[in-house]
């Protein structure tokens, strides 16, 4: 009980050490850890540092609760191993995990799976899924909150330039369906976008400061409109603002549900790098990217170190420390 109090004050006294400026900005609250504030504290630290988005992987009940009332608007995840259920029938998930919520929770999006792989064996339920909650949510008079799913980048086969952007070949077949399903909406595409391992990957051709947002000029123009890059992250997104093209979802909007940059555990990943990257990130997103002017709304991963995740670079991607002290100072002044 005094440790839980301590770590109260100390998430009181902390006070806005990192205020989102931009209401574009949300952070992923991830729980892998045994460590952890509770749930209480960790909504009361968001809203002490003006935090106004979060994104949570499942339908945690004490997250929820904690939540009532903030003003905080929420994706909520649909966690990969419910997909084969709410594939037949989403209306009790929806009705235990939403509806008693709705009234005093902002749902903004809920995301149906994340990083599912089309290989997966999960991956034919997640498009009947979406459909139900869809139904679902319909059926309770909650049809304003707009359903997704989160994917990550390397569903794209072809990403250099740009403007050639392509899914692959073998994710094309899970993925057009599922665009067709958000255009159809009015529903954004949820996209977990790391410059962080594209140069981990391929830090032979990649300078760390294309990835950093620290290039001072121009790196790559695109051979195919002769757009200017200057980071990774815009030709990154901009890739799959292609791709979402090719498949016919060019009215389907990005929105990056987790971006971020370890500060320990593996190649490049320092308290510096880590740092620089969320400033920059924290401030580049308001003016989108050179295909898509306008803010990009974007996700910080994450809100902790989870020391319950594999070992290296996974348990390092926090804002804060377990603790609630910030492990960098990030200013929006």
């Amino acid at each position: 009980m005094a440790a839980a109090a301590a770590v109260s004050i100390l998430l009181v006294l902390i006070g806005p050490l990192i205020q989102t400026a931009d209401a574009q900005v949300g952070v992923c609250y991830g729980r892998n850890g045994n460590n952890l504030p509770s749930e209480q504290q960790v909504v009361s630290l968001y809203q002490s540092n003006g935090i106004g988005r979060m994104r949570i992987y499942d339908p945690d009940q004490a997250a929820l609760q904690a939540l009532k009332g903030s003003n905080i608007e929420l994706i909520l995840d649909v966690p990969n191993d419910s997909l084969q259920s709410l594939a037949t029938d989403a209306s009790q998930w929806v009705q235990s995990n939403v509806a008693p919520f709705a009234s005093d929770v902002n749902f903004r999006y809920i995301s149906v799976g994340n990083e599912v792989e089309p290989s997966d064996s999960n991956a034919q339920y997640v498009l009947p899924a979406m459909q139900n909650v869809r139904t679902a949510l319909n059926a309770l008079n909650l049809g304003e909150i707009p359903v997704s799913t989160a994917i990550k980048f390397d569903l794209l086969g072809t990403t250099y330039p740009p403007s050639a952007g392509s899914f692959s070949s073998s994710a094309a077949p899970y993925i057009t369906p599922i665009i067709n399903f958000l255009n159809s909406n009015g529903a954004p595409l949820l996209a977990n976008i790391y410059p962080y391992f594209s140069y981990v990957d391929n830090s032979q051709s990649i300078d760390i400061n294309y990835a950093l947002f620290t290039s001072p000029g121009t790196v790559v123009t695109d051979s195919g409109n002769g757009l200017q890059y200057q980071n990774l992250f815009d030709a990154m997104v901009d890739s799959l603002y292609a791709a979402l093209s090719g498949v016919g979802g060019q009215n389907v909007a990005v929105v990056v549900s987790e971006s971020g940059w370890p500060s320990d555990g593996g190649t490049a990943a320092t308290v510096d790098n880590a740092s620089t990257y969320i400033k920059n990130l924290i401030n580049h997103v308001k003016g989108g990217t050179p295909r898509k002017s306008g803010g990009l709304e974007t996700y910080l991963f994450a809100m902790f170190d989870e020391n319950q995740k594999p070992a290296g670079v996974e348990q390092h991607f926090g804002l804060f420390n377990p603790d609630g002290t910030p492990k960098y100072q990030i200013s929006f002044n």
